[in-house]
């Protein structure tokens, strides 16, 4: 649907609200009242939140921890509703204030898993590097999911996960764009 009539729409019935379905985890799009812990100490929430602080020109990056069912995704990536909607405006010549938005480094959301039983095998191996490797590669599976993970990330990416997979370093491939 169209963002300006989805928002006319908003306007005209106060009680409602509309949002993507990859708006929000899919447990926080219906409120149920039930809560979740994580099984991870704030010591690991604090130590995967550094693994997870992100860099990238292009990308506004927070992370949370939130206990989620084990079997739901290790990280998930989710956008802001309200960004989203000012960038498709923007794209759509929405002028003004649109134009502001529309060259505002993308918002993005990492919901760390703190019940998902990898995080237990990374955080209890010893190797820091190995940990930091995996971490980064879950994240940007999460990312990618969304479309967010382009040019140079998306290559150190691909590198990574091969070098993971074969059990060794190689060199890294650095583009400049």
């Amino acid at each position: 649907m169209d963002a300006a009539f989805i928002n006319n729409m908003e306007m005209k019935w106060n009680d409602v609200q509309f949002v993507r379905v990859d708006a929000d985890i899919t447990d926080n799009l219906i409120d149920k009242g039930d809560h979740i812990d994580s099984v991870l100490s704030k010591n690991d929430q604090l130590k995967l939140k550094d693994m997870l602080h992100i860099e990238i020109p292009e990308l506004h990056v927070t992370v949370e921890v939130k206990g989620l069912s084990p079997d739901a995704l290790p990280v998930i990536a989710t956008r802001p509703e309200f960004m989203r909607r000012m960038k498709d405006m923007a794209l759509n010549g929405g002028g003004g204030v649109g134009n502001f938005y529309g060259n505002l480094p993308e918002e993005v959301t990492l919901t760390v898993n703190g019940n998902h039983p990898v995080f237990q095998k990374i955080l209890n191996d010893e190797n820091r590097q190995k940990q930091e490797k995996e971490v980064r590669n879950l994240a940007d599976l999460a990312l990618l999911s969304q479309g967010l993970l382009k040019g140079n990330e998306l290559t150190n990416f691909i590198t990574r996960s091969v070098e993971m997979m074969e059990g060794k370093e190689k060199s890294k491939i650095i583009l400049e764009a």
